[in-house]
């Protein structure tokens, strides 16, 4: 194994930021079981999370063994990095519920199986049974309040000023290291680059403890190419739980990205090699109207989040609201899902409803008249085709025995739920 497997797959795909000394040398040598950790500060991970994850994917299939470590006890405090105030303190049990489903979300992305097996860890197993004053002597004492202050993550919120409870992470995410050395023989931590500082304080406390040797590999933050915090939207963050986004708005995310970022996002976020990215790269350059690239990163994405169904529904869901197109053969779980996307109602069969009444109670429209209006001007659609205002219930042939898909001009969508 050479030392270009882990960190020069890292390094072509964008997704080196720094290392520590030998990192390279100690990778080279043999099997490295490494870890990232996961703060459990919602019952969900963003998108934010995707690239450490993504680099426990690619530690595993250089040979080595990840390790992902939900924050079950250091989720207890809050992280400082990144952040000008303090953060509001869960109760223990928001916590655990939010690690246990978080953890759900990793498995999704390694292999629990064979001799790389990955594993989950929770650092509420050594953390939270540890006294204050067992901590602070066998811990606190190896490393100095001058090194933790010169770390960005405090140094930066000196000013505000820190609560002790916050500037006691850096000590509790470095003793995470050493207590995955010892019972699991870690050796390595990855994350983003703004835990550099948290990172190589696990280094040095490896060393200080146990005089064991330890390294450190970050990935780096991202922003758009427009300067935009990446994964938030108007709606706020994109979650990788279906529940806060669905699969539809999730793949959509993925289409909306912009030309300059989609080839970067594809490197990051996805499995596919070099050959296959540079050519999406091309298209975006040669036929930016296709979104070819947008649509490969969206159906990767979404089909390791939510699964390959899930991926290929939201594709039916985006081409029908995006593309305009035939809708007669739409399958009943992508007409379901797109139920879930856009304002509608449920009407009995016995009801003696006109286009116009079916406009209204799907809220397409204000008033009958103005339904009349959209329909004259030849803006009204029912499953795909143009219709007259004064189209009745009863002449409709639902879409798989129950949806009506109403359209009003290009793009205002609705769904009518037929009962009975």
């Amino acid at each position: 194994m050479s030392e270009s497997d882990f960190l020069g797959e890292l390094a072509w795909r964008g997704m080196l930021q720094q290392h520590t000394d030998g990192a390279g040398r100690m990778l080279a040598a043999g099997t490295v079981s490494g870890y990232a950790g996961f703060d459990p500060t919602a019952p969900s991970l963003h998108v934010g999370s995707l690239v450490p994850i993504m680099g426990l994917v690619h530690l595993q299939r250089q040979g080595h063994r990840p390790y992902a470590l939900v924050g079950g006890g250091t989720g207890m405090i809050g992280d400082p990095s990144g952040k000008t105030t303090e953060r509001t303190l869960q109760s223990i049990d928001q916590v655990m519920a939010n690690a246990e489903s978080i953890g759900v979300q990793l498995s999704r992305f390694l292999d629990f199986s064979g001799p790389r097996a990955a594993v989950l860890r929770n650092n509420a197993d050594w953390l939270l049974g540890m006294g204050a004053v067992e901590f602070m002597r066998d811990v606190g004492k190896h490393l100095t309040v001058n090194y933790m202050i010169a770390k960005d993550s405090v140094k930066s919120r000196m000013d505000a000023g820190i609560s002790y409870t916050e500037f006691s992470y850096m000590l509790l995410q470095a003793y995470d290291f050493v207590a995955l050395r010892r019972r699991d023989g870690v050796t390595l931590q990855v994350g983003g680059s703004d835990q550099w500082g948290n990172m190589t304080a696990g280094v040095e406390l490896i060393r200080r403890m146990d005089g064991a040797e330890a390294h450190a590999v970050t990935f780096p933050l991202l922003t758009t190419a427009a300067g935009a915090k990446f994964g938030k939207t108007e709606a706020g963050a994109v979650w990788l739980d279906a529940d806060r986004t669905s699969p539809y708005q999730f793949f959509q995310f993925w289409i909306n990205t912009d030309d300059r970022d989609v080839g970067r996002y594809l490197r990051l976020m996805t499995l596919l090699d070099r050959e296959v990215i540079e050519s999406l790269e091309s298209d975006v350059i040669e036929h930016p109207e296709r979104r070819g690239a947008q649509t490969a990163l969206a159906r990767e994405i979404t089909a390791r989040v939510h699964g390959h169904e899930a991926a290929l529904i939201a594709g039916e869901v985006s081409r029908v609201l995006f593309g305009r197109g035939e809708v007669s053969g739409l399958a009943p779980a992508v007409l379901a899902a797109l139920a879930k996307e856009v304002p509608g109602a449920t009407v009995s069969r016995d009801e003696q409803l006109s286009l116009t009444d079916l406009f209204v109670r799907a809220g397409l429209v204000k008033s009958k008249g103005e339904a009349r209006r959209v329909a004259d001007q030849g803006g009204a659609y029912v499953n795909g085709e143009r219709a007259a205002s004064g189209l009745m219930l009863s002449e409709i042939v639902p879409l798989a025995g129950s949806y009506i898909l109403l359209r009003k001009g290009a793009r205002d969508y609705a769904m009518i739920q037929v009962a009975g």
